[in-house]
């Protein structure tokens, strides 16, 4: 079944044709990096810790160990930066489940890692299923269900990014294909980004907020995806000439055979 994830749908609004070189023709732009390693590391102990039930007694020895294990996919990079992220690293998730208790109060872990591949009923045209993997649902008290998805940064986000439209679209999917998987009343689920802040102060290392997600926001978000979805299936790849230097600085196919 063909499928699309909210990785693609964001490669096809900054250039349809980097979606094509990137999601069908297989082409990877990016190669593993420090932070890469350094954010798979981190998110591997997140999915381990929340649970109130099951405490990590030490989670700061638990992420040397997972992100030791990510370095080898990397080569040549300084033991000044490898220690840098390191004490970083150890000093976020030390921080996340008093973050997680003090913001949510008491919880239970829903599901870590939810695989939703949901159909997009609103796309007739073709069969098509929204994928996604989302990191943590919890439930409190009230019966609502909190869906989060952890970001690694460096100091933080400011307002505009946390109000960035094609940013927080990623969960208003999530909660709209959760609600569509369990039946629940999208009213009774709302939607969280948790920030791992690399460079931020001692104490002040995970930042959880809410992201609104209501009828209007979500009809917009779904009209988006079906515009992408019409093109896409039509093998309609423009090239978005006004992306190329706005993505990762400059687009790394600009000038090269694959975009000329």
């Amino acid at each position: 079944m063909p499928h699309i994830s909210y990785s693609e749908l964001k490669n096809w609004t900054m250039c349809p044709h980097y979606r094509k070189l990137v999601n069908e023709d297989k082409l990877n732009p990016l190669t593993d990096s420090i932070f890469t390693t350094f954010g798979t590391a981190v998110h591997s102990v997140c999915e381990e810790i929340a649970p109130m039930d099951h405490q990590v007694s030490d989670p700061a020895t638990l992420f040397e160990s997972r992100f030791k294990e990510e370095l080898t996919k990397l080569e040549d990079v300084e033991q000044k930066t490898i220690d840098q992220f390191m004490n970083q690293g150890k000093e976020i998730v030390v921080e996340v489940t008093d973050a997680l208790k003090d913001y949510f109060g008491e919880y239970e872990v829903h599901q870590v890692e939810e695989q939703l591949f949901e159909r997009i009923i609103e796309f007739p045209n073709k069969e098509y299923d929204f994928k996604g993997y989302v990191d943590l649902i919890v439930k409190t008290p009230d019966g609502k269900y909190h869906i989060l998805d952890w970001k690694t940064c460096s100091w933080g986000w400011d307002a505009r990014r946390k109000a960035e439209k094609i940013t927080t679209y990623q969960l208003t999917f999530y909660k709209k294909f959760f609600a569509e998987k369990y039946s629940v009343d999208p009213s009774m689920i709302e939607t969280h980004f948790g920030l791992l802040k690399r460079t931020a102060k001692k104490g002040k290392k995970v930042e959880i907020f809410r992201v609104t997600s209501g009828d209007k926001k979500t009809k917009n978000a779904v009209k988006l995806l079906t515009d992408a979805l019409y093109n896409i299936s039509n093998e309609r790849h423009l090239k978005n000439r006004l992306s190329c230097h706005k993505m990762y600085g400059t687009c790394p196919f600009f000038k090269t055979e694959h975009c000329t």
